[in-house]
């Protein structure tokens, strides 16, 4: 009778199939056996495996751990020979990912590889062989272990590179001598390996130096102000001025780089290893050619080769040079810019003025070309005091102003000699630099070269009509122009000035007088010499004070003694006929004044 499905014993069937004869302590040994034959594998390390099988897409490697692990078929591209039973290195990316795959990457395990190879290249100081990849901004990059190292360009040689692509596609040696592991930078230097063998060169060099010593060199830099020159591993300064005899503005008009030239050591600093050479010390001195009939007094040509604000150099010869001062230029007695008399390049005529042979030095002059103007024969009797003369202002003072009437003969106008009637200060108040102005000669004293001219003398002292206009006691119109601490400033008639007193100018309400205010004043003083008015706008409705009378009286006096020396000596007593004759005398003068005043403005006009 068969069984129904209820009855049916499973666990006696399970029992019969795989394994089932085996306890749980003999499986659990079992599978302790097989654990023992896998390798125990760390994530993120390198590690050795041999190439399982390989397809176009991934090849399979077994590294000894539970299950293979899969790369992929492109990080073995240079290796096209790869095949099963190979041994690679490779790196576990992860012991088991998603899919419960071994993850392994070829290309991180030599990347890493390389980086260990990099440091223990960095600690053990030892030389690389890398590959020169291409160019970049500053210098070179380098394959290394197939890492990317920057070659700066300062350390690919000893002598400066103007050209990097030439190293571009070659395999050159270098060492590590910088790792950056921030940014994964790595510093290297094929420069480090040639100062070693150089080093020893350089020591022999300078063990053997000394001055006065020829060397052959190699320009291997250019500046302004000389070349450095390679002896050889060791560096030497070829200063600018001891390239050549005669003056040159840059290196690069008698030299060029890379050019192989003979030098002499000239100084040599041991401690600083400082090397000074000259090159023009191997020719003859040019002063050693100049010709023997260049003395003092003689004539010279040459060409202006630099100007200074002190003066300009004229070379007669390549190297021979002769300084013509700023004063020697012209006859004028204001020393100007060397510039607006010469420029660089300008071929020119000059006197020798001194020379030393042994010294090597000579002073030249342009102006003795010329004759001295203050030595001509008719200075006398053109500049005789009296005659008149139109100049240029070269020069202000605060005592007057300098005039040029011609090239090397200049004038002083003294600041009182400007103007009659204005109160000057300065001359610039008056004229300005490189203003015409015409003068009369006052003084001339051509031994010392000096000469005095005026420019109001051109005119007649308008003081001596002033004083028959502003009389003692006349009454002026006059505007306040200024006040001062004690006195006010009037402008008058005719263009001239007069002072009062603060207490003079009171009103007669009391009130005082401003400036801008236009009043009638009475002159109080009057002093021709000194070209000077006071006057008082209280007298128009005051009487005079007793020292005012006084020194109108004594004025009046000296009036009526004038006018009596026309008269005959039987009228000096009479008292009445000598003051008719000199109020007729005042009046008419002054009239007479007035009429030429007034005509003189309107000629201004």
């Amino acid at each position: 009778m068969s069984k129904s499905p209820k009855d049916f014993n499973w666990d006696e069937v399970e029992g019969k199939g795989f394994g089932g004869n085996y306890s749980a302590a003999q499986i659990a040994e079992m599978e302790s056996a097989i654990e023992a034959t896998l390798n125990a594998v760390t994530e993120k390390e390198v590690v050795k495996g041999i190439v399982v099988s390989k397809t176009d897409r991934e090849v399979i490697i077994n590294i000894g751990f539970k299950s293979d692990g899969l790369v992929s078929a492109s990080e073995f591209r240079d290796m096209p020979d790869l095949k099963a039973g190979d041994e690679v290195e490779v790196y576990i990316e992860n012991q088991e990912d998603a899919n419960g795959q071994l993850i392994l990457s070829r290309k991180l395990a030599k990347v890493m590889g390389a980086w260990t190879n990099i440091e223990k290249a960095l600690e053990e100081d030892t030389i690389i062989n890398g590959f020169v990849k291409r160019r970049t901004k500053g210098g070179l990059i380098v394959d290394i272990f197939g890492i990317e190292a920057f070659l700066p360009g300062s350390q690919i040689d000893v002598k400066p590179i103007r050209d990097f692509d030439i190293f571009v596609g070659k395999n050159m040696e270098v060492k590590v001598v910088k790792i950056n592991h921030t940014n994964d930078n790595v510093v290297v230097s094929h420069k480090v390996l040639i100062e070693k063998d150089l080093e020893e060169q350089r020591q022999t060099i300078l063990t053997n130096l000394d001055k006065g010593q020829v060397l052959e060199g190699v320009i291997k830099n250019m500046t302004n102000f000389g070349v450095f020159i390679d002896l050889g591993g060791v560096d030497g300064l070829l200063h600018i001025t001891d390239i050549s005899w005669g003056r040159i503005n840059h290196p690069q008009e008698v030299l060029k780089l890379d050019e192989k030239i003979q030098v002499v050591v000239l100084d040599f600093d041991e401690n600083k290893k400082r090397i000074s050479l000259g090159m023009k010390q191997l020719q003859a001195h040019p002063w050693d050619a100049l010709a023997a009939d260049v003395e003092v007094g003689s004539k010279v040509k040459g060409k202006i080769v630099n100007v200074a604000d002190y003066g300009a150099f004229l070379e007669v010869l390549p190297g021979v040079e002769g300084l013509i001062h700023v004063s020697e230029m012209s006859w004028s007695q204001h020393l100007r810019n060397p510039q607006d008399f010469l420029k660089v390049g300008d071929e020119m005529e000059a006197v020798v003025l001194t020379l030393d042979r042994a010294e090597r030095k000579m002073s030249l002059g342009v102006k003795q070309l010329t004759e001295d103007p203050w030595t001509k024969t008719d200075l006398l009797q053109k500049y005789a005091v009296g005659t008149k003369h139109k100049g240029t202002v070269r020069n202000l003072t605060n005592f007057g102003l300098f005039l040029e009437l011609e090239e090397g003969i200049d004038g002083l106008v003294h600041v009182s000699d400007l103007s009659w009637t204005k109160k000057i200060k300065h001359p610039s108040e008056f004229v300005k630099v490189g203003d015409a102005l015409d003068v009369v000669v006052i003084e001339l004293d051509a031994e010392n070269r000096r000469l005095a001219l005026g420019h109001k003398q051109l005119e007649e002292n308008p003081w001596d009509t002033f004083e028959s206009v502003f009389t003692l006691g006349s009454t002026h119109k006059a505007t306040i122009v200024s006040k001062g601490d004690k006195l006010a400033v009037l402008e008058l008639p005719y263009g001239i000035e007069g002072l009062a007193a603060f207490k003079q100018l009171v009103k007669e309400d009391g009130s005082t007088a401003e400036v801008g205010e236009t009043l009638d004043f009475v002159v109080t003083e009057f002093h021709k010499e000194d070209r000077k008015i006071i006057l008082s706008h209280t007298r128009t409705y005051t009487e005079p004070a007793p020292e005012e009378v006084k020194a109108e009286k004594k004025k009046s006096t000296k009036a009526a003694e004038k006018a009596s020396t026309s008269v005959e000596k039987s009228t000096m007593g009479d008292i009445d006929a000598l003051s008719a004759l000199k109020e007729q005398l005042e009046g008419a003068e002054r009239a007479q004044a007035i009429k030429k005043l007034e005509k003189k403005s309107k000629k201004g006009e």
